[in-house]
Order: structure tokens, then sequence, then C-alpha cells
């Protein structure tokens, strides 16, 4: 119930806005069982990232099964990446607005789960250098650093106004910008 309040919530307002008091009454609750079983607000948000991000990052892999080739796992991802964002801007407002902006959040569990991600992310690409795909002269870690920020970037719109985005259509303007300078000819 907790966590659905703030996620509720969030669709509403700003997190500073947000307060305990007003958590516990849209979830039905006592206030104290906020600190209780989330420490703080903050707390609370985590973990309504990581309820919604864990099933998407760590079944990223069941997403791919029957792609051939890097480029075509690249693309698939990136397409699942903003379809997320399209479908729930909520939790991109999370992660891209407030949850980076506070340092503790890289010691968080819900951090933890994203940097698996970016790892596997990472293991693509080179898997494309290795096959040729992408081209052996820029480090891996530089091209996912790139595809995550475009795509978070040509988010922006949809989760910080609400504008209506097409996942198809940036899935493909990311790919394409993105990859054709990286990409064997």
């Amino acid at each position: 119930k907790m966590l659905e309040a703030m996620r509720s919530l969030l669709g509403e307002k700003e997190f500073n806005a947000i307060t305990t008091a007003e958590i516990a009454s849209v979830s039905g609750v006592n206030e104290a069982l906020i600190y209780k079983y989330f420490g703080s607000k903050r707390g609370l948000l985590h973990s309504v990232l990581f309820d919604c991000l864990d099933g998407f990052l760590t079944g990223s892999q069941s997403k791919l099964k029957g792609i051939k080739g890097a480029s075509d796992k690249l693309r698939k991802l990136i397409w699942e990446h903003i379809n997320l964002y399209v479908k729930e801007p909520v939790i991109g407002k999370i992660l891209i607005l407030e949850a980076r902006n506070y340092p503790g959040f890289f010691e968080s569990e819900v951090y933890s789960i994203i940097r698996d991600y970016t790892h596997e992310v990472r293991a693509i690409v080179e898997e494309g250098i290795q096959d040729g795909e992408i081209r052996s002269d820029i480090p891996s870690w530089t091209i996912v650093r790139v595809m995550m920020g475009a795509i978070e970037h040509i988010c922006l719109p949809k989760v910080i106004f609400g504008r209506d985005m097409s996942s198809d259509d940036l899935a493909d303007r990311v790919f394409d910008i993105v990859f054709q300078g990286v990409t064997s000819r």
C-alpha cells in the first residue's frame, strides 16, 4: 500500500513536496510504518524504484532469447528501456530526477541491480566488438554510457512534461544516432 501511495503521489507532485503524513493518509496506514519498513521517505522512494525495476532489469536476458547479433540485441534493449519510461514515466522521474541526485542511492540495492544490468549491456557491446559489428577503437563502457544517456535524455519530455512519445520512433532514433557512428560498414 505504501509503495503504491508513493508511486501515485509522484505522478502528481515532486518528491520533496510529498510528506510522510500524506503517504500514510493515501495508503491508509500509520505514518510510523513508513519508518519501520523503509527507514525514511527516501528509503520508500528507493523501494518503489526497486520494485518496478527488479523484474524489468533482471528479466532483460529473457527478452533477448532468440535474438542473434549484438546490434539486434542492443536495438531490443533500447526499445525496452524507452518503453519502460514511456509506459511508466514515474519510474523515469524517480530514477532520472530524484534517485541519482542523492549520494546514498549509489550504495542502495536498486543501484546494484542497475549496475548489473549495465554490465549485461556492456557484455553485448563487447560481443559486437568481437564479432566485428561494432568498432573496436571505442571503449565498450563509453558506448554503453552514451547509449544510456541518450535513452534518458530523449525520454525527458515524457518524464518531465508528460508529452506523448512513441517507443518505436524513439528507439529507432537512439539506435541510429548511437550506432551508425560505431557500427562497422
